[in-house]
């Protein structure tokens, strides 16, 4: 039943664009490929920095990719589109980033877009990058360590597919990536099993460094799914939110180029050494829980918590305005989350010394070792922490009576 809803959501989550902005020739004088465009500017056929490739996946498609070289390049791009665009209309962009990046750049399209044969769906798009990574080993010679996988919205399925597998990758962009093909048509906590590229497992595997770039205003994939999987990525790069940016038009940014730039820059000078002594960091660095039971309609996965409740969600989310921690009223470790309302501490017993530094207070100034129990009776419990400490008894708490010793007996 899964496999075959799995089937019924893929019919509505690919949209290649129809007719295909271009067709592919054979050269008369050679017999290699070249292209002939409808709609976009494509390289004169003799050009020898542009490979046209068709090749073979485990599925029995033959898919079309380009391979564009720089001689100067010492790492490769492979790079996977958005839906509805074709290899026709992004040729200009791949030529821009060769030479801006200064990488070789690896792009192909999905099984039934462009002149690839087949039909789209989640598997074949994983057949289809295992193939072209394949591709670039064997006829390129690029190893693991010189790749950096890039995946535009999604493209960022079968990206993080291949970099679960790959432990050596040099890094990974994520471009208006998705959680989940679920997750992009509604808010759900729970990954079904009908769920298409289900990205939020998939991040938790991925090894090497993760630059995650998505327009606050993007209408089709929202912000909150960039903002998730940069979250839950163990090897984070500094993320690159693009005020205003939408889904289709985050290029046209000059912090897009800018910044993607100094990424594969970093990514160049990064050693193995470096690698692992940034991998030590950020598990020095990462705080024992940072669970989040969602504190506005998005933040269902990860955040960063500003307070030192661990279910307590008051993230970096900007549609987040108070916690929303289901627990607050009995909070543990948590003063800033507790949210009854009281003048020096709360009118329920605070038991330090067995549950911790703050439990059932809100005020925040019953805390310290000596106290071992508190009441609302400013006379008695906090005023005189060791009565309450020594013999627990009710009348010395409410201020009924005072000991006079150690003997348990009263003064009035």
């Amino acid at each position: 039943m899964g496999c075959m809803l799995s089937q019924l959501a893929s019919k509505f989550a690919f949209f290649p664009p129809s007719p295909p902005t271009y067709h592919l020739k054979k050269r008369d004088h050679d017999g290699k490929l070249t292209v002939v465009s409808t709609a976009a500017p494509i390289p004169h056929a003799d050009d020898t920095n542009l490979d046209v490739l068709l090749v073979d996946t485990k599925h029995g498609n033959k898919i079309v990719a380009f391979y564009l070289r720089n001689p100067y390049a010492r790492l490769t791009l492979l790079y996977s589109h958005g839906n509805a665009a074709d290899l026709g209309q992004l040729y200009d962009l791949f030529l821009q980033l060769k030479v801006n990046l200064r990488v070789n750049l690896m792009g192909y399209d999905y099984s039934g877009y462009g002149a690839s044969t087949g039909k789209p769906s989640e598997s074949s798009t994983y057949a289809d990058i295992e193939a072209i990574y394949e591709c670039l080993e064997t006829e390129y010679g690029v190893s693991q360590e010189d790749v950096i996988l890039y995946g535009q919205s999604v493209g960022s399925g079968p990206t993080l597919h291949l970099a679960a597998k790959l432990p050596r990758l040099r890094g990974v962009v994520l471009h208006s990536g998705i959680l989940s093909g679920l997750r992009v048509l509604c808010h759900v906590k729970f990954t079904f099993c009908f769920d298409i590229y289900k990205n939020i497992n998939k991040i938790k595997k991925v090894k090497c460094p993760v630059l995650v770039i998505h327009g606050t205003e993007d209408d089709v994939v929202n912000w909150l799914h960039g903002n998730g999987l940069w979250k839950m990525a163990k090897d984070t790069y500094d993320p690159l939110w693009i005020k205003g940016g939408g889904h289709c038009n985050l290029e046209l940014y000059p912090d897009y180029i800018r910044h993607l730039s100094k990424f594969v820059q970093e990514m160049e000078n990064m050693t193995t050494e470096k690698r692992l002594k940034k991998i030590r960091q950020n598990k020095k660095l990462q705080p024992k829980s940072n669970s989040c039971f969602s504190c506005c309609g998005g933040c269902s996965t990860t955040s960063s918590c500003t307070c030192e409740c661990p279910k307590c969600s008051s993230c970096e989310c900007p549609n987040c305005l108070s916690c929303g921690c289901p627990s607050y009223s009995l909070s543990l470790n948590c003063p800033k989350c507790c949210k009854l309302s009281c003048t020096r501490c709360c009118r329920l017993p605070k038991l330090s010394s067995c549950f911790g530094p703050c439990f059932f207070c809100c005020c925040g100034k019953c805390s310290g070792p000596s106290y071992s129990l508190r009441c609302s009776m400013p006379s008695c419990c906090c005023s005189t922490p060791s009565c309450c400490k020594n013999c627990w008894c009710l009348k010395c708490c409410f201020g009924l009576g005072r000991h006079s010793g150690t003997n348990g007996k009263h003064n009035g």
